[in-house]
């Protein structure tokens, strides 16, 4: 039996946003490593995502680990994997986790994406806002 962990590794590997849509909640949140409040509802998170895949260079998991943590939004524990990563962004190479926490049916209701060092942080946030702005989900610096 394929996990969700598993079907969002592959659609994140394949660049498929398509195969991204039944895997989140419709009130999933996302913590973002460059921005303080959470990404909230699957349009939104879908949006980001969009983004992202264009976003990250030579993006690949590197492990994985699954357990079970505290989410964010209510502070149940949940079953929850950690798939380590490797990227390019903004000419910079990224290491980082996406921290992947599952409701009761095995959907994603909670995403933190944790990366290093600081300058990938920023201009990884740098590429990232550009992309919200030219898709239309973020307003233009005025």
């Amino acid at each position: 039996m394929t996990t969700t962990a598993q079907r969002f590794r592959a659609a994140v590997e394949n660049r498929d946003l398509a195969a991204l849509d039944d895997l989140f909640t419709e009130d999933i949140r996302f913590y973002s490593p460059v921005k303080f409040t959470p990404f909230e509802g699957r349009p939104m998170v879908l949006g980001l995502f969009g983004v992202l895949l264009h976003t990250f260079e030579d993006f690949r998991y590197v492990g994985e680990f699954t357990g079970a943590a505290e989410t964010s939004s209510d502070g149940a524990s949940a079953p929850a994997e950690i798939l380590l990563f490797r990227a390019t962004a903004g000419g910079k190479e990224i290491h980082g986790i996406d921290l992947l926490h599952f409701a009761d049916d095995g959907r994603i209701k909670e995403f933190t994406v944790m990366v290093r060092p600081q300058s990938a942080v920023h201009a990884l946030g740098e590429a990232v806002l550009a992309g919200l702005v030219e898709d239309g989900l973020a307003p233009a610096a005025p």
